[in-house]
């Protein structure tokens, strides 16, 4: 019950996340979340604005005594990811995220729990409502869109802040404090086939891949988790080679920044390899798993014959070039950086696979730090599409932010955080696509910083936030804003 989580310290923030979360807010559907934000802000008795894109903008005047500081924005974006387990009974655009304790993590019942980026939220409204947090001027950002076009933080236009740090509450590890990340852009490759009739003495199987941990196709994609679409792909090249497996259709994958966790497919081969066709691809199955068997431990491969064989395919050559040019593409990571340890630099996620009635769609996300790389490999994924003939378009192009490792507000929360821990925080550049590098394009001199509480498995259903990091985040934040430098 989410009685259970408002009464978790800190109240004030839990109780604002369990408020948040039983508003429904998808990606592109914000309407609602948003005028739950206005209606906040303006039983606040605060200035409330809402942008022409839907971005919404909460002003709260400096407690007395913090009048000569610098103003800070405080920025979180208002939409979460939706995702859920095959298994899960929910409507995302009517329900509330249903949330329970587990030991020291929150976590939702069989859907993402949109800690991502709630948390954020959660603080945020925590402080603008609160009579007893010191705090400069502040301006409360909230953003929409930002998982599937980042198009709020695009549509928000100079002039309409004043103020000359932000702090973005969007990061999920607690021990981090990042001060640069990736830039993005989407590749979408279509293409239309005429699909032929089912060659007479054909049987139909449907494959299932399922059971993958899914993730975050930024924070994530170097940990060697399986993708769904990839290792599809592999049992459909094996099946075509070996036994004239046709498709007729694919299903797999969701969103551009999630890892895919599930495929299905239905195809057909003649019935005379019936019993070769399993025994082969149970060869191939268990060769996966035992590839994936530490970072995918329930991964699942279903091959199962269907009642009714499917009457359309795709032809012998079109299938040719597809499943060759999946194989081609690039998926994880591509490079990593030569001036951040650990951090990856470039990568790409084949997030979406979708063929059925003569189309097919392949929808991928690449990220990178570095501009000309990120369309270097984009660029590869374009050629790998194209020579299959498909149409190649690039979209939703963001860029990157640029870190400033001089940056005063950095020497803040360096400064705090080494008082309240006892330790070195990491100063970090995430492969995590921000929204700090698209806002600096109108506010070129803002400095800026991002930092959050520990959240794990993010855009998917397994997402979890750590109760004690958000305990260990709350007065880091609180003292930050303490500690906010004087106007020059």
């Amino acid at each position: 019950m989410n009685n259970e989580i408002r009464n978790l310290e800190p109240k004030a923030l839990w109780n604002k996340f369990a408020d948040l979360n039983a508003v429904p807010r998808p990606s592109k559907k914000e309407e609602r979340v948003i005028e739950f934000m206005i209606r906040f802000g303006q039983e606040l008795g605060l200035e409330t604005i809402k942008d022409e894109v839907g971005n919404v903008i909460i002003k709260k005047p400096a407690t007395a005594g913090m009048e000569n500081r610098k103003i800070v924005v405080l920025q979180s974006h208002l939409d979460m990811v939706h995702q859920k387990n095959n298994d899960t009974i929910f409507d995302f655009d009517t329900q509330g995220i249903d949330m329970y304790v587990d030991e020291d993590w929150v976590r939702a019942r069989g859907t993402t729990l949109g800690a991502d980026n709630g948390i954020g939220v959660a603080t945020i409204m925590a402080i603008l409502e609160s009579k007893d947090i010191a705090h400069p001027a502040l301006e409360a950002l909230f953003t929409i869109d930002e998982e599937t076009g980042m198009t709020g933080a695009m549509g928000l236009k100079g002039g309409v802040l004043e103020g000359q740090i932000l702090l973005n509450l969007d990061t999920e590890e607690d021990d981090e404090i990042d001060i640069g990340c990736a830039g993005g852009v989407d590749v979408t490759a279509t293409a239309e086939y005429d699909e032929e009739l089912t060659p007479e003495g054909s049987i139909g199987y449907q494959i299932t891949v399922k059971g993958l941990n899914g993730g975050h196709s930024g924070m994530d994609i170097h940990k060697g988790l399986g993708n769904a679409n990839k290792i599809m792909n592999r049992l459909l090249f094996d099946g075509y080679d070996s036994f004239g497996l046709q498709i007729a259709s694919i299903n797999g994958g969701s969103l551009r920044n999630a890892i895919p966790r599930e495929s299905v497919a239905k195809v057909i081969i003649a019935s005379i390899y019936d019993e070769a066709f399993e025994f082969d691809m149970q060869q191939i199955i268990n060769d996966i798993k035992n590839e994936f068997q530490t970072t995918e431990p329930n991964l699942e491969v279903v091959i199962e014959k269907i009642d009714e064989t499917p009457k359309n395919v795709m032809p012998p050559m079109a299938q040719y070039f597809f499943v060759r040019a999946m194989y081609t593409a690039h998926n994880g990571v591509y490079r990593m950086s030569a001036d951040f340890a650990d951090l990856v630099e470039t990568s790409n996620n084949i997030a979406k696979v979708e063929v059925a009635d003569g189309k097919l769609a392949i929808k991928c996300l690449t990220r990178s730090s570095v501009e000309t790389s990120k369309f270097d490999l984009a660029n590869s994924l374009r050629s790998a599409f194209e020579l299959m003939g498909c149409e190649v378009e690039f979209s939703g192009s963001y860029p990157g932010w640029s870190p400033n490792p001089k940056s005063e507000i950095l020497d803040v929360l360096v400064a705090i955080y080494k008082e309240q821990n006892k330790s070195e925080p990491s100063v970090v550049a995430c492969h995590a696509g921000l929204e700090c590098g698209i806002l600096g394009t109108n506010y070129p001199d803002m400095d800026m910083i991002s930092f959050g509480p520990t959240i794990r498995g993010a855009h998917s259903p397994v997402e979890r936030v750590s109760i004690k990091s958000v305990q260990k985040y709350w007065p880091f934040v609180l003292e930050i804003l303490k500690n906010i430098p004087s106007k020059n």
